[in-house]
């Protein structure tokens, strides 16, 4: 019977650091490899044949070695991107082996029979459109703030006119640059008369921003879920853009309508986990006092208080201790 846990993810990454921590006090067999180590540092070999009903062959690292049978569930976190393995080749080459590594061995560690994925790379990559997040949501019955996503200058303003003050978010965190340095764009209020044909260059996502009361992180983990609602001291729009160690945490009760909502749009969309950000109005007691702004789906939850109890769950799911999502 399989009972290995694949983690996948790269090198440095904490978060996995305590889920393996959890699962060895489990004894439960891990093997972690980050799929951008293909060559000398990870080396595999995938065989089927008609009739068969899944891939066999083993995976190899530096440290560990796999059957690809035995894998019963992958956690999949943040592994390096291929392309960081080829970044020494000229661009075409580059490109070519990039896509290559991605499609062959990407594809193996992504149809491992019976496995369960925790999430599956292709739900995370349906989940991440915040267009479609925001209509299932809809859907659901949860309540979400008006949205416009355009690049017409009219149109915003229109919007602007008819639901202001607005904000303005972007739909990604910003690429690297050159140097290899990262940075966001926050949550911010935007003044229509800022508005001109520059942003018909590209999408722009636009929202009626909410008289809120607080912000809610909700952690769902198969069938557990965990909730906390969240302050920025300084009181700013996005508490995402201060120091995270001085945001003030309280844990609160998520609405029961509300917590059913959440399992049904993870289980729709084939996730198993989910960040999911809400803005509270009024006391947040009623379920009309939740709106409904994002899921994360393979989003950071170290930094949270519960993050002890989150790194059970998902020891637990991982483990099979706990059934998935119904």
């Amino acid at each position: 019977m399989a009972s290995t846990v694949l983690v996948v993810t790269a090198l440095e990454d904490v978060t996995a650091d305590w889920v393996i921590a959890a699962l060895n006090e489990r004894e439960v067999t891990v093997v972690r490899v980050d799929p951008a180590d293909i060559g000398t540092g990870l080396a595999f070999g995938a065989r089927i044949k008609a009739g068969a009903p899944s891939w066999g062959g083993r995976l190899r690292t530096a440290s560990r070695e796999v059957e690809l049978g035995e894998v019963a569930a992958v956690y999949y976190r943040r592994p390096t991107p291929y392309a960081v393995r080829y970044q020494h080749l000229p661009p075409q080459q580059r490109e070519f082996a990039a896509a290559e590594a991605r499609h062959g061995l990407g594809g193996i560690l992504n149809t491992l029979h019976g496995a369960l994925y925790v999430n599956h790379p292709a739900a995370v990559t349906r989940a991440d459109f915040k267009p479609a997040q925001l209509q299932r949501f809809t859907e659901l019955g949860l309540s979400i703030p008006p949205t416009l996503v355009t690049n017409d200058v009219e149109a915003a303003r229109k919007f602007a006119a008819e639901h202001g003050p607005v904000i303005y978010k972007t739909f990604r965190g910003l690429p690297p640059d050159e140097d290899g340095h990262t940075g966001a764009i926050w949550a911010q209020r935007i003044d229509p008369e800022t508005f001109d044909d520059s942003l018909a260059v590209t999408a722009h996502l636009f929202q009626a921003e909410i008289p809120k009361t607080g912000d809610v992180r909700v952690t769902v983990v198969g069938r557990r879920v965990f909730a906390q609602q969240i302050a920025a001291p300084d009181g700013a729009l996005d508490w995402r853009r201060g120091n995270w160690d001085d945001l003030i945490h309280a844990p609160v009760t998520v609405p029961a309508s509300i917590e059913a909502a959440l399992h049904s749009y993870l289980a729709s969309l084939g996730l198993v986990f989910g960040c999911f950000d809400f803005a509270l109005t009024g006391d947040g007691d009623a379920p009309e006092h939740w709106t409904a702004i994002e899921c994360n789906s393979n989003g950071q939850w170290g930094w949270l208080p519960d993050a002890p109890d989150i790194t059970e769950a998902f020891a637990d799911i991982l483990s099979r201790k706990e059934a998935g999502p119904r």
